[in-house]
C-alpha cells in the first residue's frame, strides 16, 4: 500500500507535503527581501536622476515587495486548519490575497508605471547622472535574478515529479505564491533591461521620448503579468478540477483497496495550495450488508483522508447499472490536449 500511496501523493499536492510548503516560503521571503531592497535603491536612483523609467521601476519594485507581504499573509491563512465553521480548512483563501496582490501589481505596477510614462511624454524632463541609474540596475539584475533563481528551482523540481515542462508547472500549479513569484522576478528581469534601454537611448539622443517609452512598456508588461495571475486565481477560487493524470492516480489507488470491487464516480476539486477535496461513488467488494457497508464505506474515507492534501472525502455507493470507471479512461495526454 505504501506505494500505492506514493503515486497518489506525488501529483495529489504538487510535491511531497513535508517540506514543499517550508521552500514555497522560503521563495516569497527570499523575493520579498531582493524587493526591499531593489525598490529602496530604485527610489533613490529614480530621484538623483529624473529618468522616467527608474522611477517606473522603482513603482515596479514597491508593488512587488507588497504583493510578497500579501503574499505571506495568504500562505499563513490558507493553512489554518479545518474547525466547525470550515470543516476542510482555509486553504482556498490563499487564492484570495494571491487576487490582492495580483491587483495591487496591476493598479500601482502597470499603473504608476504607465501614467509617468505619458506625463513625461506630454511633460518632458531632462535626466542625469546615469552612471547611478546604471549601477543601480545592474545590482537589481542581479537580485532579481537569484530570487527568480530559487523560484526557478523550485518550479523545475516540482515539474519533474509531475512530467511537465516548467512553464507548464508554473501556469498549472495550485500554488499561487511560486506562481506570482515567477512570474514576478520574471517580469523585473525583462523591466530591468527595457529600462536600461529607454535610459542609455536618452543618454545617447538627448531626447525624453525613449525613457518615457520605457516607463510604459514597463507598465505594460506589468499589466499583462497581472491580468494572467487574476485569472488564474479566479479559476482557482471558484473551483477547479484536477488535471486528469491526478484523477487517474486517484482512482488507481482506490481500485487497490480490497474493500472496493469498482468505483463509478470520481471528482477532485483543488481545495487550496496542494489540497484537493475527493467525492466519488463506489461499489464495495463481496456483498456486505447494510451495517457492514456502512463501516467499509467509513474505512475507505478513513484511509483517503490520510492522504497528505486531501482535505475532504464524501463517498456512496454506486448504483448497480453505471459503468466502471477505468484508469485508462483519463490520461496525461488527454489532459494536456484538454488544458488551457
Amino acid at each position: 500500500m505504501a506505494s500505492e500511496a506514493h503515486d497518489v501523493v506525488d501529483p495529489l499536492v504538487d510535491a511531497p507535503e513535508q517540506g514543499a510548503g517550508g521552500e514555497s516560503t522560503l521563495t516569497v521571503v527570499l523575493a520579498l527581501t531582493a524587493n526591499v531592497l531593489i525598490a529602496v535603491a530604485k527610489t533613490v536612483a529614480a530621484v538623483v536622476t529624473g529618468a522616467a523609467s527608474m522611477l517606473a521601476e522603482a513603482a515596479h519594485s514597491w508593488a512587488d515587495t507588497g504583493n510578497e507581504v500579501l503574499l505571506l499573509v495568504a500562505q499563513r491563512r490558507g493553512s489554518r486548519p479545518a474547525d466547525a465553521t470550515h470543516p476542510f480548512g482555509y486553504g482556498r483563501e490563499v487564492y484570495v490575497w494571491s487576487m490582492f496582490a495580483a491587483i495591487g501589481l496591476f493598479a500601482v505596477g502597470a499603473g504608476v508605471s504607465v501614467t509617468h510614462g505619458i506625463q513625461e511624454l506630454v511633460h518632458p524632463e531632462p535626466a542625469s547622472d546615469f552612471v547611478v541609474a546604471y549601477v543601480v540596475l545592474g545590482i537589481a539584475l542581479v537580485l532579481e535574478g537569484v530570487s527568480f533563481l530559487q523560484a526557478w528551482r523550485q518550479s523545475r523540481a516540482e515539474a519533474r515529479r509531475r512530467d511537465r515542462g516548467v512553464l507548464e508547472q508554473v501556469l498549472e500549479t495550485s500554488d499561487p505564491t511560486v506562481r506570482a513569484v515567477f512570474a514576478e522576478d520574471a517580469a523585473a528581469l525583462v523591466g530591468i533591461v527595457i529600462a536600461a534601454a529607454g535610459i542609455l537611448a536618452h543618454e545617447v539622443t538627448g531626447s525624453t521620448v525613449p525613457d518615457a517609452v520605457g516607463s510604459i512598456l514597463v507598465g505594460l508588461l506589468l499589466g499583462v503579468v497581472a491580468f494572467v495571475l487574476i485569472q488564474r486565481n479566479l479559476q482557482l477560487i471558484v473551483g477547479e478540477a484536477v488535471d486528469p493524470a491526478l484523477q487517474a492516480a486517484a482512482l488507481r489507488r482506490l481500485l487497490a483497496m480490497p474493500q472496493v470491487a469498482r468505483v463509478t464516480k470520481l471528482r477532485l476539486e483543488i481545495a487550496g495550495a496542494r489540497r484537493v477535496f475527493l467525492t466519488g461513488a463506489v461499489d464495495l467488494a463481496g456483498e456486505p450488508d447494510e451495517v457492514e457497508a456502512s463501516h467499509q464505506l467509513a474505512l475507505v474515507e478513513d484511509q483517503l483522508r490520510a492522504v497528505p492534501g486531501v482535505v475532504g472525502v464524501v463517498l456512496s455507493l454506486a448504483e448497480p447499472e453505471e459503468p466502471s470507471l477505468l484508469p485508462s479512461d483519463v490520461s496525461p495526454a488527454r489532459a494536456r490536449r484538454g488544458s488551457r
